[in-house]
């Protein structure tokens, strides 16, 4: 069974997982983990693609390297 989009309301499938740590003040964005884990949050193409870290974190989109190293 396909995961869906964790944003409530949504019904679309997940195609991305977003982590995040605050320490690092960091978030990521990694094409869809394998296995959901309690401490992600998978996301649908159109959320993941309206998302914004905190004001003074970094977001590190992965998507784009993962994708270089399948080609």
């Amino acid at each position: 069974m396909r995961r869906r989009c964790a944003r409530p309301g949504c019904a679309e499938a997940a195609t991305v997982t977003l982590s995040y740590d605050y320490a690092a003040a960091t978030v990521w964005l990694e094409p869809l983990a394998t296995e959901g884990h309690p401490m992600t949050h998978d996301l649908c193409d159109r959320h993941s693609a309206r998302t914004a870290p905190p004001r003074g974190w970094q977001l590190v989109d992965q998507r784009l390297a993962a994708a270089q190293l399948a080609s």
